[in-house]
């Protein structure tokens, strides 16, 4: 299951969810072509990388988690463990999400 973080409270929570798994987080644009093309692929590989906590974040909606974050293209895709960022990918690429994934798992 993914779920969407809309606000830095949210966030913050998220921070303390990635002590105990690894946590990755799609950032996102309902105006982005490339979002809506590895939306989908991004909430199937939830149901397959049970072991990462899969999120949202919609950059209109929560712009303070996203400049926190460093956010300057869409998609960004970000893993946290411990309540660090520790790896990022830019752009929309199955092949690389998945990597990123099983780096992580």
């Amino acid at each position: 299951m993914v779920n969407y973080i809309k606000s830095m409270d949210e966030f913050n929570s998220m921070l303390e969810t990635s002590k105990s798994k690894a946590v990755i987080i799609d950032f996102t644009a309902t105006w982005c072509p490339p979002c809506k093309m590895i939306g989908p692929i991004f909430e199937g590989l939830a149901k397959e990388y049970t072991s990462i906590e899969f999120f949202k974040v919609d950059v209109d909606d929560a712009e303070d988690v996203a400049a926190k974050c460093g956010i300057q293209a869409m998609p960004t895709f970000q893993v946290f463990k411990d309540g660090s960022m520790v790896d990022e990918m830019k752009g929309a690429s199955e092949p690389g999400l998945k990597a990123i994934l099983e780096k992580h798992k």
